[in-house]
């Protein structure tokens, strides 16, 4: 210190911490002169002295003006060192950097001016202190003070031309220091920051774009800044370095791909679009090393198939059909399983498009990697059977086909039909809203017959009664009407005649005997019209309610359909045809008379002829009906409805025992009446109970012979409880 002392003048000194600039950087000059005598003299001990003498007396000063002259005389002192200032940089630079700090603005201002000075005079010496001035502008380029920013933006410009032109400047070290400030909100930090990675992403000889994973979610972070200026940069650098990854022949797709995937996710429109954008580049050029990553591009190429900007739903759908076509196998480290559960949760997407996707996904998963997809099918199989009851049409036929792919091997076939039996109970709604949409559809996926066989199979030991009745009537009304179910309809109609048709008749008699109707439209089908006859003989007053005229009605308007065309022709032949009229006859004694059905089947009976085509001629009785045929064969002989002259009616005909049928229809619907009974007597046990709750004690009433004869008793005389009036 006292070296420093019989250096510098005390005037000079005094000068120096003056309130006055001018006297200050005069005193500055003067200090200059001294230091540049002294390093040609070759005395560093004395310029080392008058440095530490500026620190300790002037930039520790409490008062500002102190700090202010050491500032300004530190900066003299290293343009008087000119070329050996770098040995004392170590004692110059960090007392300028720490009054970046500077309570007072303008000592802060006088700082960046030192320090500006400093680094004309040191070039690319300076660097080493590289990451602490960066830390410093960094914090500067948001002051308060105006003319501070202002100062540390001409600092800023000038470290940037020292970076650029040195070939010391280590990127390695600082990294980390970019990566650290990168989620700074403050607007002038952001663009002070851009403006940084953008300036050594073009010196050549610096690799920023190695170290892109590091800095990239930050640069997305500032395309959703409020400021115009910010995101028009950010974009600017993603596209500059989007471009490089292009040309590049060597790229670490996996980590950005991570950044990607959150990105796309983001609630800022352009941010989405950016991130959907590189995701659709890096399919196309990631190759192998996306591998890992598959079934998080797929999570965030889904949600924005649907997204409401049409420009991400375009890029999203070019992305989803690259990364599809991509075929990866379990040997190249492709796993099916992340990649299904990604699938199975877009699934309950709010967007009819992604699920769409999704089903597309699991399907093409299923035709190239079977074996993989059905290890794991325990994980997506209920959610797929919940698909079924999605409110989009297209989705539920999407479902059915990746059903019906699964359903190739045997027990997954049981399986499907079993959960759909299953669903149909427990979810009344899907089965009214999309039953028939689902069986056919199945049908035509999975083979008609084997479809009906293992529906009848599982409803004939259904335990659920009612539920059995209801399935079973959705399913004949669809075998009834649905183009799909022709062949089957076909194959019924020869019953008779053909062992496959008859097996089928058997088969689907099982579980038919939960409704009378269907039964007797399924012997109508099969041309087994005597059977018919017996089936509607046997029914009984609890058989024929609402329900079951309901259901009539709807048949009788089916015999005025095409599929029936070829029961009316044979009404050409009544003689032939024998059952087939008394079928038909006794559907129409069950019909009230007011009601279309029976208008509409009556109109149809009047039509038959009176004369049949091949020549045996009807007569009526006295009362008009029915027909009586006189066969022109010997007496005694009976002719059924295939013409063969057997009947139908026999305990066995053609493989088919129609006595051991009707047995098992008489049972089922004992079982039907039984549970009717029991689900009344509790209704009324509830009813009555209920009613005495709330029943308030009255005075005994005593009724009068006119009470007695009144009109209640006359009205309960002439419609009794649980009649029906039509």
């Amino acid at each position: 210190m006292a070296d420093a002392l019989s250096v510098i003048p005390a005037s000079v000194l005094r000068n120096l911490s003056d309130k006055l600039y001018e006297k200050r950087k005069n005193a500055a000059l003067e200090v200059e002169g001294i230091v540049k005598q002294l390093a040609a003299a070759g005395d560093h001990d004395k310029i080392t002295a008058v440095i530490n003498l500026l620190i300790m007396e002037f930039t520790l000063s409490a008062q500002a003006n102190y700090r202010k002259g050491g500032l300004i005389g530190l900066a003299a002192a290293t343009v008087g060192l000119t070329t050996e200032a770098a040995q004392h940089l170590d004692q110059i630079v960090p007392p300028v950097l720490s009054s970046f700090s500077d309570q007072d603005s303008r000592v802060r201002y006088y700082a960046c001016e030192a320090l500006y000075n400093i680094a004309k005079v040191v070039r690319g010496d300076f660097i080493v202190f590289f990451n602490q001035i960066f830390d410093a502008l960094c914090k500067l380029s948001a002051d308060s003070d105006a003319n501070v920013q202002s100062a540390a933006h001409l600092l800023d410009r000038l470290v940037k031309d020292i970076v650029t032109e040195s070939d010391q400047f280590s990127i390695e070290e600082f990294i980390p220091l970019l990566r650290e400030r990168m989620n700074v909100l403050n607007p002038y930090v952001r663009q002070f920051l851009v403006g940084w990675i953008t300036v050594l992403d073009s010196v050549p000889d610096i690799d920023m774009l190695g170290f892109l994973p590091d800095f990239l979610d930050g640069l997305f972070n500032m395309l959703s800044d409020s400021s115009h200026e910010i995101r028009q940069q950010a974009d600017s650098a993603l596209s500059e370095f989007l471009q490089e990854i292009k040309n590049s022949a060597s790229v670490d797709y996996g980590r950005m791909a991570e950044i990607l995937v959150q990105r796309a996710a983001s609630p800022d429109e352009f941010t989405r679009l950016t991130a959907i954008t590189w995701i659709n580049e890096f399919v196309k050029l990631g190759g192998d090393q996306l591998v890992p990553y598959y079934a998080d591009i797929l999570g965030a190429i889904l949600p924005c198939i649907s997204d409401k900007e049409e420009k991400i739903r375009v890029v999203a759908r070019e992305t989803n059909e690259e990364l599809r076509s991509i075929k990866a196998d379990p040997p190249e480290g492709f796993d099916v399983g992340p990649i299904l559960t990604i699938a199975k949760r877009q699934l309950s997407s709010e967007w009819e498009a992604t699920r769409i996707e999704a089903l597309h996904w699991i399907s093409a998963l299923l035709n190239r990697h079977r074996t993989e997809v059905l290890s794991v099918l325990d994980d997506i199989f209920d959610t797929l059977l919940k698909v079924l009851s999605d409110p989009s049409d297209e989705v539920v036929l999407l479902v059915l086909e990746v059903h019906a792919c699964i359903a190739k091997d045997p027990q997954h076939f049981r399986q499907l039909v079993v959960f759909l039996v299953h669903n149909f109970r427990v979810d009344n709604s899907l089965l009214e809203k999309r039953g028939a949409l689902i069986i056919r559809r199945l049908c035509v996926l999975l083979n008609a017959e084997r479809v009906y066989r293992e529906l009848s199979t599982i409803l004939e030991g259904e335990s659920d009664l009612d539920f059995a009745s209801i399935m079973v009537q959705a399913l004949n009304l669809i075998l009834l009407t649905s183009s799909e179910l022709s062949e089957l309809r076909d194959l019924l109609k020869h019953s008779l005649v053909n062992p496959a048709g008859r097996n089928l008749f058997v088969s689907l008699y099982a579980s038919w005997c939960h409704s009378p109707m269907a039964i007797i439209s399924l012997c109508l089908l099969a041309q087994t019209y005597q059977h018919a006859s017996v089936v509607i003989q046997s029914l009984v007053e609890e058989d024929i309610n609402v329900k079951f005229l309901v259901q009539l009605d709807k048949l009788i308007r089916l015999l005025e359909t095409p599929i029936f065309a070829y029961l009316r022709l044979q009404l050409l032949e009544p003689g032939r045809y024998i059952w087939l009229l008394k079928a038909l006859y006794g559907l129409l004694m069950l019909l009230p008379q007011q009601s279309a059905a029976f208008k509409i089947l009556r109109t149809r009976l009047k039509t038959v002829p009176s004369y049949s085509f091949n020549g045996e001629q009807l007569r009526r009785t006295s009362s008009g009906n029915p027909y009586q045929i006189l066969h022109h064969m010997p007496s005694g002989s009976q002719i059924n409805e295939d013409g063969d002259g057997i009947q139908d009616g026999g305990n066995s005909h053609n493989g088919i025992n129609f006595a051991s049928r009707l047995q098992q229809f008489e049972q089922m619907q004992h079982q039907h009446r039984m549970l009717a009974k029991a689900q009344a007597q509790l209704r009324n046990s509830s009813t009555t109970s209920f009613s005495k709750e709330i029943e308030r004690p009255e005075e005994p009433r005593h009724l009068s012979a006119s009470d007695m004869s009144g009109p209640t008793s006359r009205s309960f005389s002439q419609k009794g409880p649980g009649q029906l009036q039509l």
